[in-house]
């Protein structure tokens, strides 16, 4: 238990569950999803929500059931009452900080952007934080501010809701004339992934493709800084670093471990035992695949330039497409197509060079 991370959870209640019922067809908020997820990753030892809790009769016992303290806000005006429960909550968050040392991650439970710098004071202590919000009613100016942020509609538990609601303050029983929200299967679909089909009924919610260029990128720059082996672990952190709402569940995959098996089943990656169980050690394909694209691009650049004249690198990343439809220099770790021609020119497989009076770079196959 020494090893679990001691957690303490704060709920800016009316605007968590008024942004779940605004932006979620009027269905009440559970509070049981976040429970749930937070136990993944911790222990919780502070559970506290914020309101004035004459609006939220009905909510008082869910919460109570889940042994989390009701803080009485009992401002009744408007913008004051708001204010007065965020001031209260940032307060007690700072407090606690300075007094129980053995709590290592907070969680702030709300798309307010008030919350920011409570958000960066509490980094500066040298607390994780991570966020929760509805995805509707959340700040773009909080997610990124945080280690982690998690939206409430994608967490496990959550049902897709049957009917969207008006705008305003909403009631138990929606209209009748609510119009069904679209729903993933309405949607126009994505894509489809160039690294690999899922199977029948686990299509990836996002471009699978995408993550796997994003993947690629982190460990070949993870590589790049020379401090270390490249765990799983590690590199999972990184990507919330980068985006802290990642969540490899938005692509269709249970665990990490489950989307790194998958990526390195389509030679985006490679896979080696890691200093510890569960934690393997991630890297980049060897430079056979390189080798092969060098070959790729010295092979196209000879076909254009036949007749001794260079190639311009401008479009010349569309002719290797149509020689080889899957090619994509960010899968071998380069950030540019030009810096895939640099290390090409490195490797001796083509020769690059600046010309001011093409005002572009020229490719031959001969040094």
């Amino acid at each position: 238990m020494d090893q679990e991370d001691r957690i303490a959870l704060f709920l800016d209640y009316e605007n968590l569950a008024l942004g779940a019922r605004d932006h979620r067809g009027g269905a009440d908020f559970d509070f049981r999803p976040i429970a749930d997820a937070l136990a993944e990753r911790g222990r919780v030892v502070v559970r506290r929500a914020y309101a004035d809790w004459s609006y939220f009769d009905e909510d008082r016992r869910m919460l109570t059931r889940s042994h989390v303290e009701l803080i009485e806000i009992p401002q009744r005006m408007g913008a004051s009452r708001k204010n007065a429960a965020d001031i209260k909550m940032a307060v007690d968050a700072i407090e606690l900080a300075f007094e129980r040392d053995y709590i290592s991650t907070f969680v702030i439970c709300s798309g307010d952007s008030d919350f920011t710098p409570l958000v960066h004071k509490l980094r500066e202590l040298n607390k994780r934080v991570i966020g929760v919000g509805v995805e509707g009613s959340t700040s773009a100016l909080l997610p990124p501010a945080c280690d982690e942020f998690l939206y409430y509609d994608r967490l496990e538990g959550v049902d897709i809701p049957p009917t969207r609601s008006r705008r305003g303050r909403p009631t138990r029983q929606p209209s009748s004339d609510q119009r069904p929200p679209e729903t993933e299967l309405e949607r126009e679909p994505e894509p489809e992934p160039e690294v690999g089909r899922r199977p029948a009924g686990e299509e990836p919610g996002r471009d699978v493709d995408a993550l796997a260029v994003q993947v690629a990128q982190t460990v070949a720059g993870l590589q790049g800084s020379a401090n270390g082996e490249v765990t799983a672990s590690r590199l999972k952190r990184t990507l919330l670093r980068k985006d802290p709402t990642f969540s490899e569940s938005d692509y269709g995959f249970r665990t990490f471990g489950e989307l790194l098996r998958h990526l390195a089943e389509h030679n985006v990656i490679e896979l080696a035992e890691g200093p510890a169980k569960g934690d393997p050690e991630v890297s980049l394909p060897e430079h056979g695949d390189r080798e092969v694209a060098f070959g790729l691009l010295r092979g196209v650049v000879a076909e254009l330039g036949s007749s001794g004249n260079p190639v311009a690198l401008s479009g010349l990343k569309n002719q290797l497409r149509r020689a080889r439809p899957d090619f994509s220099e960010k899968k071998l770790g380069y950030r540019s197509f030009l810096q895939f021609c640099k290390a090409a020119a490195t490797g001796g497989a083509v020769d690059l060079r600046w010309s001011p009076e093409a005002d572009d770079y020229l490719l031959t196959t001969q040094g």
